[in-house]
């Protein structure tokens, strides 16, 4: 009865979506394809955020951020997938795993804080459109960027 498990899991083996290597092959463009849109998209919101002028308000700053976020919690686990769809022995060591497990998380709480932040930034251009310029100043939208991060990765 005190005998216990004292293995150490050093890998997990992805078993895959199938066993067909035209299936697989398919499954990689079509991931390919949806990674490299979600990569161009979100770096054309950020490219088009920042050298706009006319786009330097809160919103748009949150949008740009919300959309770096988006970049991160891809790019923390698609590559890997990706890369794995055209392996035959598909991977990933224990460290690996908890790492993107880690990010995953980390930036999902940023992202929920920013989207939180979006709509109260919203609110107050609603519903309090006269005073929206004083409390939404550009540090108070930086500090709340850095919040969202501490926030996400406590």
């Amino acid at each position: 009865m005190s005998e216990a498990n004292h293995s150490v899991v050093s890998e997990f083996v992805f078993l895959g979506l199938s066993n067909s290597w035209t299936t697989q092959l398919f499954l990689f463009l079509f991931s390919c394809m949806f990674y490299v849109a979600n990569v161009f998209g979100n770096f054309l919101i950020v490219l088009t955020v920042t050298s706009d002028p006319h786009l330097h308000s809160p919103m748009y700053f949150l949008l740009a951020n919300l959309s770096i976020v988006n970049l991160v919690c891809s790019s923390s686990t698609a590559p890997k997938m990706i890369y794995d769809l055209l392996r035959r022995r598909k991977t990933i060591s224990f460290g690996g795993c908890i790492t993107q497990i880690f990010f995953i998380h980390a930036v999902g709480g940023t992202e929920m804080v920013l989207l939180i932040a979006m709509a109260f930034d919203r609110y107050v251009a609603i519903c309090k459109l006269l005073h929206y310029l004083t409390i939404m100043s550009p540090q108070k939208c930086i500090l709340v960027l850095v919040a969202s991060w501490i926030i996400g990765f406590i």
